[in-house]
C-alpha cells in the first residue's frame, strides 16, 4: 500500500530558510503541498547568531504553513560544507573504503574526529579511475541542525549537501538533455557549479555569494545591510556593459556596477573550472547553462552570461516533473522556482534510489535518535518492573539492602562527576566572557571607517555652507568670495570659545526640562559630542547681517546631516570678529547620530 504521509524539506541557506512539503502521489511520484521562504538576513550568515535566527524563521515557517508534517530532510548551506571530486586509482572493491579515508585524512581541512564526511562513487573513467564524490562538515554544525529540529518538535531523517541535492533534482527534471550542461547555482555566500555529461556529474562550490553585492553597496551607500538588501532586490540589475545610459537613481547605478563586478568575478571562476573539467576530467564543451539560486534572478544575469559563454542560458525548474498540489499558489511558486532546487533534491530522497545519496549525520545523534525512538518503550518496561516490584517487595528485601550499599560507593564517583561539572560552568562562564569581548572587538571593527566618514561630512557640510552663502550674498555684490573652516576640533563638550571686544552674543535655544540630563547613574559617552571652533572670512562689510547668516548657515547643514544629532548640535558662545585677519570666530557643539561606545 503506497504511503502518502507528508514530509518536510528544508534548505537551511546562508541568505534564507527554504521549506517544502511534499508527499508521494499515487503513481509513485513527488507532489508539492506547500512552500515557504524565510529570508535571514546578515544573522544568517554570522556563527555567533546563525542557529538562535534559523530556528526563529524555522517556527515561523511552521506556523505559517501550519503543516503537520514532522519527518524532515534538511540540507547544509554550503559554506559550512567542504566537497571535493578525486580520482582514485582502480582497486579491489575491499580496498575502497580504506583508500577513501585515507584520501579524506589528505584533503579535510579539520581532523576527522570533527567532522562528518560521507563519499560517493560517480562512475570511473576511461582508464578505470575511481571518480569519488567527497564531502564533509563540522559535527557541530549537524548537530545544531538536530538541536533546531528537535527543538521545532521535528524528527530529522537525513543531512544532506547543496550539490548532491541540486544534483538529483536536475537528474530527475533534465534527464533526457544530451551533451554537457552546466548548473550554476548562486547563492548568498557561496555559489555551485554542477557539470551534467553522459550519466556523470562534477561539481565545484565556488567562495562567492550575492551578499557581497549587498555588502559592497551598504558600503558604498553608507546604508545598514537590511535596507542595501532591499534596495538591491527592488531596484538591482547587472549593468550591461559598454557604452549605455545610466539610471537616474545613483542607488540604481551603483548596484548595477557592484553587480556587474560580481558577475565578471564569478564568470572568472566559471571559465577555470571549464578549463579543468576540460582538461583534469576529459569533459566536453557545455552546451547550456541553467541558472538557479536566490540571486540568479537579478536582470540581465542570463544576458550576461550568456554573452560571456556564448551557450543559451535559461532558469532551473527544479518543478518540472514535479507534481504541483492543486493548494499550491502557482503565481508565487513561480517566482522563486528556481531557488528550490535543493529542496526538490530533498524531497527526491524519500522516492527511490537517487544519484547521489549521501547522509551526514553524526553517530551520536543517530544514537540519540534511536533512543528517543525506542524511549516509549523503556517507560512501559519501567513500569512495568515498579508494579512487579511492588508486588512482591517483600521478597527482595535483602536485594533492596544490597543495592544501598552500592548506592553508597557510587556516592564518590558522583561527587567527582559534580566536581568535573563545576569545573566544566566556570570553564563555560570564561568562554562567554571571552565571547563577548570579541563580539565588541568585531565591533570596533567593522566601525573602523567612522571617524573617516565624520571628518569628511564636516568637510563637505563647510563648502555647502560656503556655496550658499556666496549665493545669497552675490545679489549683493557679485563675485563676493566667503570662506568657513574649522581652527579647532575637540571630542566631548568642552567650554565655550573666548569671547572679545565686538562679540556679536548668539541666541541659545531654551531646553525643556530634563531634556540633556543623563540618565541616573548613566555614565556619559566622551564621543557622543564634538566642539568646533569655526574661522570665517568677515562679510559684514557686505551685510550687516552675513556673519550670523555664516553661522547658521552652517548649524542647519549640521542638523540636516544624517551624521549628525540634530537637538544636540547648536551654536555655542559668540561671533568674535578679528579685526587683524578680517575673519571672525564661532563655536558649534555637534551631537554625532550613533557615537562609538569606547
Amino acid at each position: 500500500m503506497l504511503n502518502t504521509k507528508s514530509f518536510l524539506a528544508v534548505d537551511f541557506g546562508a541568505g534564507s530558510l527554504k521549506l517544502a512539503e511534499f508527499e508521494i502521489n499515487e503513481a509513485g511520484g513527488l507532489r508539492l503541498k506547500n512552500f515557504s521562504i524565510k529570508p535571514l538576513g546578515l544573522e544568517g550568515a554570522q556563527e555567533s547568531s546563525r542557529e538562535a535566527t534559523t530556528l526563529k524563521a524555522l517556527r515561523e515557517v511552521l506556523a505559517e504553513t501550519g503543516t503537520k508534517a514532522r519527518d524532515i530532510n534538511v540540507c547544509a548551506p554550503g559554506f559550512q560544507v567542504f566537497s571535493k571530486f578525486v580520482k582514485l586509482p582502480p582497486v579491489d572493491a575491499g580496498k575502497v573504503t580504506q583508500i577513501i579515508q585515507y584520501e579524506a585524512q589528505q584533503n579535510v581541512p579539520f581532523p576527522l574526529a570533527e567532522v562528518v564526511w560521507d563519499y560517493q562513487i560517480l562512475g570511473s573513467s576511461a582508464g578505470g579511475e575511481l571518480e569519488v564524490l567527497l564531502v564533509a562538515i563540522k559535527s557541530d554544525v549537524v548537530e545544531g541542525l538536530f538541536r533546531m529540529a528537535e527543538e521545532a518538535k521535528l524528527r530529522l531523517q537525513l543531512c544532506d549537501v547543496s550539490p548532491a541535492a541540486l544534483c538529483n533534482a536536475f537528474r530527475y527534471n533534465y534527464g533526457e538533455l544530451e551533451g554537457c550542461t552546466m548548473l550554476l547555482d548562486i547563492g548568498a555566500k557561496t555559489s555551485n557549479l554542477l557539470f551534467f555529461e553522459n550519466g556523470k556529474v562534477f561539481s565545484r562550490s565556488i567562495s562567492l555569494g550575492a551578499n557581497s553585492i549587498t555588502q559592497d553597496f551598504a558600503n558604498e551607500a553608507k546604508l545598514k545591510f537590511e535596507i542595501a538588501e532591499q534596495k538591491k532586490i527592488a531596484e538591482g540589475f547587472v549593468s550591461l556593459g559598454g557604452a549605455y545610459e545610466e539610471p537616474e537613481s545613483e542607488h540604481q547605478a551603483a548596484i548595477a556596477k557592484i553587480a556587474r563586478q560580481f558577475m565578471t568575478k564569478l564568470h572568472i571562476q566559471l571559465n577555470q573550472t571549464m578549463q579543468f573539467y576540460r582538461g583534469q576530467q576529459g569533459g566536453s564543451a557545455p552546451l547550456r547553462l541553467f541558472l538557479s539560486g536566490g540571486a540568479s534572478i537579478m536582470p540581465y544575469t542570463a544576458q550576461f552570461f550568456a554573452e560571456k559563454l556564448n551557450v543559451p542560458v535559461e532558469y532551473f525548474n527544479p518543478f518540472r516533473n514535479v507534481q504541483i498540489d492543486p493548494a499550491v499558489n502557482l503565481e508565487e511558486l513561480a517566482r522563486v522556482a528556481h531557488s528550490l532546487g535543493e529542496v526538490v533534491g530533498l524531497g527526491l530522497r524519500n522516492l527511490a534510489n537517487c544519484p547521489v545519496e549521501m547522509n551526514l549525520m553524526p553517530s551520536s545523534t543517530l544514537r540519540w535518535r534511536t533512543f528517543n525512538e525506542k524511549k516509549p518503550y523503556f517507560i512501559f518496561t519501567l513500569l512495568s518492573l515498579v508494579a512487579v516490584a511492588g508486588a512482591v517487595g517483600f521478597l527482595f528485601q535483602k536485594l533492596a539492602e544490597s543495592k544501598e550499599n552500592e548506592i553508597k560507593g557510587l556516592e564518590p564517583k558522583v561527587q567527582e562527576l559534580k566536581t568535573k561539572a563545576d569545573q566544566f560552568d566556570r570553564a563555560y562562564k570564561k568562554l562567554q566572557a571571552t565571547q563577548k569581548e570579541a563580539g565588541q572587538i568585531t565591533s570596533w571593527m567593522e566601525e573602523r571607517y567612522y571617524w573617516g566618514d565624520v571628518l569628511a561630512e564636516l568637510k563637505h557640510v563647510l563648502i555647502r555652507s560656503e556655496d550658499d552663502i556666496k549665493k545669497k550674498l552675490s545679489a549683493i555684490r557679485p563675485g563676493v568670495e566667503a570662506g568657513v573652516w574649522i581652527e579647532q576640533l575637540t571630542l566631548g563638550n568642552t567650554p565655550g570659545p573666548a569671547t572679545g571686544p565686538g562679540a556679536i552674543p548668539i541666541p541659545m535655544p531654551v531646553a525643556s526640562p530634563g531634556e540633556n540630563e543623563a540618565a541616573p547613574g548613566a555614565t556619559p559617552n566622551p564621543s557622543s559630542t564634538l566642539t568646533l571652533v569655526c574661522r570665517a572670512v568677515n562679510l559684514s562689510n557686505i551685510d550687516p547681517s552675513a556673519n550670523t547668516d555664516i553661522a547658521y548657515t552652517v548649524l542647519n547643514e549640521l542638523q540636516a546631516n544624517p551624521l549628525f544629532d540634530p537637538k544636540a548640535t547648536q551654536l555655542r558662545g559668540d561671533i568674535t570678529p578679528d579685526d587683524a585677519t578680517g575673519t571672525f570666530t564661532f563655536g558649534i557643539t555637534v551631537g554625532l547620530q550613533h557615537p562609538l561606545n569606547l
